[in-house]
């Protein structure tokens, strides 16, 4: 049978990339985010996938989104972590509300989503779950500090749920890359292009000067990765944080 694939943040970027990674092996979708629009429309594109509108970050909207989830295809078997957001500011003039809502997005509801999807996964004694996580959780970086520690927390969550999950035959894994070809990285380059003196191209490449490569990292190797760590092949790999960075850490 078909594994249940629930994405977060599904709707662009590395969340649908992922989803077109795993199509081929006839899984069945369901993508969430907060453009309800946008992740229906993505989900539109495969056989089998529905997608809706669900803030990650509050426990009633994570609970309804997997009971509707498991209405139309069942049991979650592969979960993939990947809403985020990355807001940049200096530490001293970093709000709490910037703060707090860069935690809640980014590791609480990660937590929120794997505490739903364990259950089916304990009971089938199968799943995988992998966080999109980033370089960030493994290294500092000026201006992103409530990124990083969000990051660096939903390392450490996947590296104890990792050691929890194992006996009930689930993994848990973090990819971590550097910068991404993604919406968020073109708006990052907007901002630094608007604040500084560089042109947008130059904004762009001091995002990924820091990797050997002297490049972006695409969606496609990140999603490659990810659909690597839901297969049977990956069963021993568990409670690793993977960098995609080009050799930049």
């Amino acid at each position: 049978m078909s594994h249940h694939v629930f994405i977060t943040g599904g709707g662009t970027g590395i969340g649908l990339a992922t989803a077109r990674a795993l199509a081929p092996t006839g899984a069945r979708f369901t993508l969430v985010g907060r453009d309800g629009a946008r992740v229906e429309s993505a989900a539109a594109e495969f056989e089998h996938a529905q997608g809706f509108s669900c803030d990650v970050a509050d426990e009633d909207s994570v609970a309804t989104a997997f009971a509707t989830a498991r209405d139309r295809y069942g049991a979650i078997d592969i979960l993939i972590n990947n809403a985020g957001i990355t807001p940049s500011s200096p530490l001293h003039k970093t709000t709490l509300a910037m703060w707090n809502q860069t935690l809640a997005i980014n590791l609480t509801g990660a937590f929120l989503c794997t505490r739903a999807a364990l259950p089916d996964m304990y009971d089938a004694k199968w799943g995988r779950i992998v966080n999109v996580a980033s370089i960030a959780g493994l290294m500092g970086g000026a201006y992103i500090a409530a990124y990083c520690a969000s990051k660096h927390g939903m390392i450490g969550m996947t590296r104890a749920l990792a050691k929890e999950a194992a006996k009930n035959g689930v993994t848990v894994n973090a990819i971590c890359p550097g910068y991404v070809e993604t919406d968020i990285v073109a708006r990052a380059a907007e901002t630094i292009a608007a604040k500084t003196k560089l042109s947008e191209e130059e904004a762009r490449a001091s995002l990924y000067a820091g990797n050997p490569m002297g490049r972006l990292i695409k969606p496609e190797e990140v999603a490659s990765a990810i659909a690597w760590l839901c297969s049977d092949g990956a069963a021993a790999t568990n409670g690793a944080a993977i960098p995609m960075s080009g050799g930049e850490i």
